[in-house]
């Protein structure tokens, strides 16, 4: 009894995770049967708008129909980065005109490679996307058929309705037909997403050749952010120590002096003005340590991400839930932007959500680490010149990395950081 006790919890653990894993692939697949049936739809718009190029009289679509392929692709696009796989858009202006459109997109490998995703996932894409829903239907189905075949004589069936119930043993064999179907669909769920993202990961994704000009102007605005974030840094440091520890050490040496004249008229009266001196220089030290732990918080070096936005979250004056999975110490620089990417957010919902509660998670999935930041308070925030998001943004940026807020008004309030870890 006492040997095979500890296996029950982990098959239950595997089960539940298996279980959880095949929804949440479920999901991705019915949003790319949505996105499926689109394609399929614009698939018959351009077979259209090609007859009607036959008689001249499509060529004044082309330019729309091109508007609603990029539509169909980018809205793909965010459904593979929300199951995270970040795919930006490659795409350029179009131009005017039905003959510059024409040749626009016999030489755009963009258009090219949407092209051949939209025929794809309008054909592979659909049917990956309908079989985990036929799965789950037939599963239920049959299990539930021993409480209804009674009631619907002849309509009962199993093995997809090739068989038609009309005894209890067929009942039985119906419910076991039925778990089958519901394995299949947690076994074969992850698997079917995969493959149904596979062509968009392969081909919405910008060319490598033809991304490269995209590439260098994202470097240099890369560049461009680093060196303002550092020079914003540096401006914060020096009105740091110029308004707070230089005024003190100024008022240390200013009573110290006093002291010594004192010294010598009364040294009685010199006692409270050293007292004095002893507080302004115990001031002064302990604002140089605020500035030095502004710098690298001692926290982050010591405990590492996680204790570091643990202490973070217990600070914080509205009830936080944190939840952190980082298996491995990132770099120490993408490890101060997540720390100060959560106290800024964290310090927004204190200020100016009027929250009754925030979730604080963090997790590395391949070589990104996503932090999502959400409060249940009024929304309405965003990122605006000088406020403490934007103060976000220039850090995320400079490690080229992205940051997306929701906030609608009335909340919720969603704030999101994507940085790269590798």
């Amino acid at each position: 009894m006492s040997t095979g006790a500890p296996a029950r919890p982990g098959l239950w653990a595997t089960l539940r995770s298996q279980v959880v894993a095949a929804a949440v692939a479920t999901q991705w697949l019915v949003l790319g049967l949505g996105t499926a049936l689109l394609a399929l739809l614009t698939v018959v718009v351009l077979l259209l708008v090609a007859a009607l190029c036959l008689i001249a009289v499509g060529l004044a679509l082309v330019g729309p129909a091109l508007r609603v392929v990029r539509w169909v692709a980018d809205l793909e696009r965010r459904r593979l980065t929300a199951m995270g796989h970040p795919t930006a858009s490659p795409y350029g202006p179009v131009p005017t005109g039905w003959a510059e459109i024409l040749r626009f997109v016999r030489a755009d490998v963009s258009t090219r490679r949407d092209l051949g995703w939209l025929v794809l996932h309008a054909t592979v894409g659909l049917v990956l996307g309908l079989l985990p829903l036929e799965l789950l239907s037939s599963a239920v189905q049959e299990i539930s058929t021993p409480l209804w075949w009674q009631l619907a004589p002849g309509q009962a069936t199993l093995a997809g309705g090739f068989v038609t119930v009309d005894t209890w043993a067929g009942a039985r064999w119906a419910v076991v037909t039925g778990i089958v179907w519901a394995l299949l669909w947690l076994l074969l769920s992850p698997l079917l997403a995969r493959g149904q993202a596979a062509p968009g990961l392969r081909l919405l994704a910008p060319h490598p050749g033809q991304d490269l000009p995209a590439l260098v102007a994202r470097l240099s605005a890369t560049r461009a952010a680093a060196l303002d974030a550092h020079a914003v840094e540096l401006r914060r440091i020096e009105r740091a120590l110029h308004d707070g520890t230089q005024n003190r050490l100024v008022a240390v040496t200013v009573l110290a002096a006093a002291a010594r004249r004192a010294l010598t008229r009364d040294p009685a009266s010199a006692e409270p003005i050293l007292e004095r001196v002893q507080d302004s220089a115990e001031l002064a030290l302990a604002e140089l340590r605020s500035v030095v732990r502004s710098i690298l918080p001692p926290v982050l070096e010591a405990d590492g991400l996680p204790g570091a936005l643990a202490a973070l979250v217990a600070q914080c004056a509205v009830p936080t839930r944190l939840e952190v999975s980082v298996p491995v110490r990132l770099p120490v620089s993408v490890e101060a932007v997540a720390y100060y990417a959560v106290a800024e957010a964290l310090t927004n919902v204190t200020r100016h959500s009027a929250a009754q509660g925030a979730l604080v998670s963090v997790q590395q999935r391949g070589d990104q680490l996503w932090i999502e930041v959400t409060d249940d308070g009024s929304g309405g925030a965003a990122v605006g010149q000088g406020s403490g998001l934007s103060g976000i943004r220039d850090r995320v940026e400079a490690h080229d990395g992205t940051l997306e807020v929701r906030s609608p008004i009335g909340g919720p309030t969603l704030v999101q950081v994507v940085l790269p870890c590798g």
